[in-house]
């Protein structure tokens, strides 16, 4: 009797299709902001259709605000294996030993999304990418956030408004140097602990998108906001290039395609989120919104230049010119 139970057992596990059996393959995708910015519901979207289309096959398991890793710990844990997938911003990179990637932080060079997508949706894009499999990274995308705003605790309508200031900055020469380039003092600092630090005036302000000033609250601590749109924000979606590379060709595909149209998804609500956040800022009556006339636009672009400047040689001159070339970028 034991052994036909045994036997029936068997038979039923055998022809079970193999997915039914197997653990589903797991990919840790880790970020710092919030679920409800471009890239948390990016993320979120990402999962629900891998999954779906995967038929359970593969599990992705997403971890926003920080929850595992901040900002400057995130790129190692990719590296070693410890996550599979990251969407970290462009200003990351340099560390890598990879400086080309801070173009994409240079004040003032895309005018808009159109001049953007030149990029990241071009040749240079897909270039730079490339470069991130010597690190045994590997980029699938580049996710929109938006441009940014500055916000302080006065009005900032001309660049000597920023003369003294302490403005919070992602870890980037070029972002260095645009604040000093306007007389701030630039201060390094993880994203999750931004909000205590303009609270408390450790800093005076910050650079952000709407999207991720509004969602982490940071316009309550913030009297003014300046709607500059002085240089971009986003994100290269990147894997572990050895994971990326194990996995069955059937499901490397699948997720090339999920990620593909995650991307779309990343960059069609983008600016929408940004507006939206924009609007509760303003609804709130914590802060004050300055919009700058085209003149007052142009004195801070001309101020900021010193940024290009000082940095096209490190970054690479000729990534620079590429750039410039793809958008029409000039000074005056």
């Amino acid at each position: 009797m034991f052994r036909k139970i045994t036997v029936a057992v068997l038979t039923l596990a055998l022809s079970l299709p193999l997915a039914a059996q197997a653990e589903p393959i797991v990919i840790k995708f880790s970020h710092v902001v919030a679920t409800n910015t471009p890239k948390g519901a990016a993320a979120e979207y990402f999962k629900k259709i891998a999954e779906e289309r995967t038929k359970g096959r593969v599990k992705v398991e997403v971890y926003p605000n920080s929850q595992l890793y901040k900002d400057k710990e995130e790129m190692e844990m990719l590296q070693i294996g410890a996550v599979q997938m990251l969407a970290p911003s462009l200003a990351k990179f340099a560390p890598l030993g990879l400086k080309e990637f801070e173009v994409f932080d240079l004040p003032f060079i895309f005018n808009d999304y159109a001049d953007l997508h030149k990029v990241t949706q071009g040749p240079v894009g897909a270039k730079l990418l490339k470069k991130l499999e010597s690190k045994g990274l590997m980029g699938l995308a580049y996710w929109d956030n938006g441009f940014k705003v500055m916000s302080a605790n006065k009005p900032l309508r001309k660049p000597e408004d920023m003369k003294g200031l302490k403005m919070r900055i992602q870890s980037s020469k070029v972002l260095d140097s645009q604040m000093r380039s306007v007389g701030a003092i630039p201060q390094v600092m993880a994203f999750s602990e931004v909000y205590q630090a303009l609270q408390t005036g450790v800093v005076d302000g910050t650079e952000n998108p709407p999207s991720n000033l509004y969602t982490q609250k940071m316009h309550e601590v913030q009297k003014y906001v300046t709607m500059s749109n002085h240089g971009y924000l986003g994100y290269a979606v990147l894997v572990n290039k050895k994971f990326w590379m194990g996995l069955p060709a059937d499901i490397r595909t699948i997720l090339e395609g999920a990620m593909k149209d995650a991307t779309k998804y990343a960059n069609d609500i983008a600016k929408k989120d940004n507006d939206k956040a924009m609007a509760e800022v303003k609804k709130s009556g914590k802060s004050q919104i300055i919009t700058l006339t085209a003149a007052e636009r142009k004195a801070w672009k001309k101020a900021m230049d010193k940024a290009h400047k000082d940095n096209a040689a490190r970054i690479g001159n000729d990534i620079v010119q590429e750039v410039y070339k793809a958008t029409g970028y000039s000074a005056n």
